[in-house]
């Protein structure tokens, strides 16, 4: 299996299942009748269940409603639409990484998913012999993609399910759909005055709601759930956490973050910020700045206008790269606070948790800046997009904490290659640390001696030329069964990540923050995710992340 076929495996297993099923596997809920099929002899999947109504209409840009009592028959046979997208802009490089980036684009980050604004939808894989009494724990994946785009049709639980039964421990994997881009994440005073920031969040609280209602009728213990994203879902896992004071209200009872932790995010409506901004140019863009109502005309606009709107807004692949035009800030709603301020309140579900990061984080992320070459050209950039309310002694110090030197640059440890531009590995070291190390640092830290987490470092694909142990590169090493696959399924089971098929992975705390550290896998041979492990401690770039906390905890983005 290639680095890049990961997200054609879901529709493979459904067409592959549906000539493989002899007989449809059915559940009942409520009054309704869903028909699955058989994606394996051992696995039994249901697609595209709704679990709330579909945000249409009068519903867009509303809070998530309940769905209603179910009744009929509905095909559960095939995954349903993405939520609106975000159009990926792929900038434009040449050579050798534009064929990476264009390989990497085109199957993991690409818009080939069908999307749809009904699509408040979940996936449940089960054990083919589950059965309700069987009360088995159950893991819940929220996708990755900015927070701008993403659906689960890209990640196929079907072998996670396999290898928990392999390891006589089985588990249900649930995947869900939320709204993303401006559909799920709108900012603007308007939308804090209304109650309706951060939508996507609270679908995700909503699919949990759902999970205790209906999840006994697939073998599942509703009082056995862990909640497990990567990247912006990771970051939806954390800020799960700090919704309602912390509060879980029995929604699940553990956390597994893959690259992303509770980010220093600012108010929704701050004037000239990116919440207003982006809702001021969306208005402008569908002509809506004329009317009375300016949130009511969004509401009723053709979807093709708002979707063509909205894709006028910077990608996570434009200039400003990770300060998002759409992601979510502080509402008064879902987040009360500063989600760093709130962890460092104690705001915090008490609830086991694992995180971690890759290395080289931030590289994909720096493509979009190859025109920052001088050191007055990263000054410029760090005051204008990153801290630009921040005085020019503050933005000194992330200059020097972060300085040129190729070297110090990522990807890390590869001395002075990889460097795209003169200040190409700096930005990456910059941005990998400002939106994923250090806020991962600043968590576990924060939390360390309270509850049980445990964290790791993917220095897998290391050789990858320019991006190195890029983003999503961690993985590969659960979708495509690798040591996180057995680490995952012993923690949805038993709270722990330690099994006997895995080297021992001690906790982290202040004292002894241990890193599980996975080298020099390239993912070939029998299939499985392959290479080193080791304990490594949580001790690289001690002072720039110190810097950088400090710094975006006063100006978060």
């Amino acid at each position: 299996m290639t680095l890049i076929t990961l997200g054609l495996i879901a529709a493979a297993h459904v067409l592959v299942g549906a000539n493989a099923a002899a007989v449809a596997p059915t559940i009942v809920l409520d009054n309704g009748t869903f028909t699955g099929l058989a994606s394996t002899t051992d696995a039994h999947s249901f697609f595209n269940i709704p679990f709330a109504q579909p945000p249409t209409g009068p519903l867009r840009f509303r809070l998530p409603t309940p769905v209603q009592p179910y009744s009929g028959t509905h095909n559960a046979t095939l995954i349903g639409p993405a939520c609106p997208q975000q159009t990926a802009v792929v900038p434009i490089l040449s050579g050798a990484v534009q064929k990476i980036v264009g390989d990497l684009f085109e199957d993991w980050y690409g818009n080939k998913y069908p999307s749809a604004e009904d699509c408040l939808t979940l996936n449940i894989i089960k054990p083919a012999n589950a059965t309700p009494s069987a009360k088995l724990p159950v893991v819940l994946w929220l996708f990755a993609g900015g927070f701008e785009f993403g659906t689960p049709a890209r990640y196929d639980g079907v072998p996670i399910v396999q290898r928990s039964l392999a390891l006589g421990t089985p588990i249900i994997y649930i995947s869900i759909n939320y709204r993303v881009s401006a559909f799920g994440f709108l900012g603007g005073k308007e939308v804090k005055e209304q109650g309706v920031g951060n939508l996507g969040l609270h679908d995700q609280r909503e699919a949990l709601r759902w999970v205790q209602k209906y999840i006994g009728a697939f073998g599942g213990d509703a009082s056995k759930v862990t909640i497990w994203g990567e990247s912006a879902g990771a970051i939806s896992v954390s800020l799960q956490m700090l919704y309602n004071g912390g509060n879980t209200e029995g929604l699940f009872r553990a956390a597994y973050m893959q690259s992303g932790s509770p980010v220093p995010v600012g108010p929704i409506d701050t004037q000239g910020g990116g919440g207003q901004k982006y809702y001021d140019a969306l208005v402008a863009r569908t002509n809506c700045s004329s009317t009375p109502d300016t949130l009511e005309c969004l509401r009723g606009l053709p979807y093709d206008q708002l979707k063509a709107a909205q894709d006028a807004s910077p990608f996570f692949l434009s200039y400003e790269s990770l300060v998002l035009a759409w992601l979510p800030r502080v509402d008064g709603v879902f987040l009360s606070d500063n989600p760093q301020r709130l962890v460092q309140q104690g705001k915090v579900a008490d609830v086991p948790f694992i995180t971690g990061d890759c290395d080289d984080e931030g590289t994909i992320f720096s493509l979009s800046t190859l025109n920052v070459t001088t050191d007055a050209d990263f000054t410029t950039y760090l005051s204008t997009i990153w801290a630009p309310t921040a005085n020019a002694s503050t933005v000194k110090s992330l200059t020097d904490a972060y300085p040129s030197a190729l070297s110090e640059g990522s990807p890390f440890g590869t001395g002075i290659f990889n460097a795209l531009s003169p200040q190409f590995k700096r930005l990456a070291s910059f941005q990998g640390d400002a939106v994923f190390h250090a806020p991962r640092r600043f968590f576990q830290q924060a939390l360390s001696g309270k509850q049980n987490q445990w964290a790791y470092l993917n220095k897998r694909y290391k050789a990858v030329p320019f991006l190195g142990s890029f983003h999503t590169t961690d993985v590969f090493n659960v979708y495509e069964t690798g040591e996180l696959t057995d680490y995952l399924v012993n923690f949805v089971t038993a709270l722990d990540p330690n099994g006997p098929t895995v080297p021992a992975w001690p906790a982290y705390t202040t004292e002894q923050p241990n890193l599980m550290t996975f080298a020099d896998g390239l993912g070939i041979g029998d299939g499985r995710e392959t290479g080193t492990t080791a304990v490594t401690q949580d001790t690289f770039r001690e002072e720039a992340i110190r810097v950088l906390t400090e710094v975006s905890l006063e100006y978060p983005i």
